[in-house]
């Protein structure tokens, strides 16, 4: 099966109210351990990268690596552009063969954002891309991604709707209260799903997207500290939150902290416990075999994607 675009299941998953889950990938065995599961599960998955992703590992490394993932699967995989900065960006993605980009101008005033996501539109519609993009501003720090709490906005509903018209985007991710990174809450956890409601009112066929929305797994983050490592107070959003997301017209959820913690645990582990290791393939292993359980965990319990491939 070849790369595909996010089309087909995301009408899929507004038809049937279940997320998919779109997790991000650093490496060779982020893209195993996440492709595995997936094939496991049954479950169409998104493969995303950063625009940092890219100067770490290399755009052609990460392209190869998933081309050899939907080689060895049979599942719908889609590649796609994470925050993807500007028009430069998301055009060297597109011609490189990626199915989907974001094109994140949220911190740009409403008319700007309009005619910087409507360039990229143009640009991979005319290739046979689709693209997703962002009203409303998350708070947190992912990568080069970095807004202050105070910073950060709601989407308006009435926005949304003027948004889509205007652009053509094919989906768009909103601002309910999630935000990026290991501490996206100080009190109890909230999502506005009032908001979201509204958003899928005004716009009942774009499907929606929750950015920051890991949940920040206290195991994980319990045997990152118990192993050397310095994470007081993180915390994410609940998996029933995310599940009822889900429920209520949410088609793609993305996740990439809990991956890092789930990574950085068994590392720190297997370097704690068995200090005489030095073979690369024994804590990357583990590492695997971490990040795999905790996507299958996401698949079936959180996102309700397993058996939709």
């Amino acid at each position: 099966m070849a790369l595909v675009t996010t089309k087909e299941m995301f009408e899929k998953s507004m038809k049937e109210k279940f997320a998919i889950g779109a997790f991000n990938i650093n490496n060779m065995e982020f893209i195993q351990a996440i492709t595995d599961a997936a094939n496991e599960a049954k479950s169409p998955v998104i493969l995303q990268v950063s625009a940092s992703a890219i100067k770490y590992a290399r755009l052609p490394y990460l392209i190869k690596m998933v081309e050899a993932a939907v080689e060895t699967t049979d599942i719908p995989i889609a590649l796609h552009l994470d925050h993807g900065p500007d028009f430069e960006t998301c055009k060297m993605c597109i011609d490189s063969g990626f199915t989907s980009v974001m094109i994140d101008a949220s911190s740009h005033p409403f008319e700007e954002n309009v005619r910087i996501t409507k360039e990229v539109v143009d640009y991979a519609h005319s290739k046979g891309v689709v693209v997703e993009a962002e009203l409303g501003t998350l708070a947190g720090v992912e990568d080069e991604v970095s807004v202050e709490s105070d910073d950060a906005k709601y989407t308006n509903p009435e926005q949304a709707y003027e948004f889509v018209q205007k652009t053509g985007c094919d989906s768009l991710a909103i601002a309910i209260g999630t935000s990026h990174g290991a501490y996206k809450f100080k009190g109890d956890a909230k999502l506005r799903f009032d908001i979201l409601e509204k958003v899928k009112e005004k716009l009942p066929n774009t499907p929606i997207v929750l950015h920051g929305a890991s949940s920040v797994i206290p195991k994980l983050v319990d045997m990152c500290n118990d192993n050397g490592a310095n994470i007081p107070g993180a915390k994410g959003c609940p998996d029933e939150m995310l599940k009822e997301a889900g429920l209520r017209g949410v088609s793609k959820i993305n996740v990439d902290t809990d991956l890092r913690l789930a990574m950085t645990a068994q590392i720190r582990r297997v370097f704690n416990e068995k200090p005489e290791v030095f073979d690369p393939r024994k804590y990357l292993g583990a590492a695997r075999d971490e990040i795999k359980e905790t996507v299958l965990h996401k698949i079936n319990d959180v996102f309700c994607s397993g058996n939709k491939a």
